[in-house]
């Protein structure tokens, strides 16, 4: 993936404390883990709308109290692309290319498979934050650094939730 690739800089002069070619290498790590946050956030959201089963009011709540999550972090993680001075990949084509989550190919046919497929992407979430976070940490990008502190936080505990309801 190359920066090029994954969205264009903007004309607009930045000068926030973090050089040129540094705020470039954390845009293009947080462009793939926005792709991975929104990939996520519709396998979520795919989950609330279809789960069923005697567990189905509280799957139902856990998957909208997790894909609304989600969909702020993703509005988050493209407006710091955006302080960054890059514009943010935003098409379901760039997401796939970019996204460490995959889409699944057809619901799953039972809830417990729905938990696990969430379960191993919340965890894959949260080791693709810490990835992001080494890249931002050499960039000197304390804001990003943060962000992926509390994203490591979100998708630790959603992991945890939903390992939960399998036992």
């Amino acid at each position: 993936m190359s920066i090029s690739t994954v969205q264009k800089v903007d004309q607009e002069p930045v000068d926030i404390g973090v050089e040129k070619k540094k705020r470039a290498m954390v845009a293009e790590s947080l462009s793939g883990f926005l792709a991975s946050t929104y990939t996520l956030y519709m396998k979520t959201l795919n989950y609330h709308w279809n789960v069923t089963g005697k567990e189905f009011s509280s799957l139902h709540a856990l998957f909208e109290d997790q894909y609304e999550d989600l969909h702020k972090a993703g509005d988050s993680i493209a407006e710091r692309i955006r302080a960054l001075g890059h514009f943010t990949p935003g098409t379901f084509r760039q997401f796939v290319e970019l996204s460490e989550i995959s889409e699944d190919k057809s619901l799953p046919e039972s809830s417990d498979q729905m938990i696990s497929n969430l379960l191993s992407d919340n965890e894959s979430c949260s080791k693709h934050a810490r990835e992001v976070l080494e890249v931002a940490e050499k960039a000197e990008d304390d804001v990003t650094v943060d962000m992926m502190v509390a994203r490591m936080a979100v998708h630790d505990e959603a992991a945890w939730m939903l390992r939960a309801t399998l036992d």
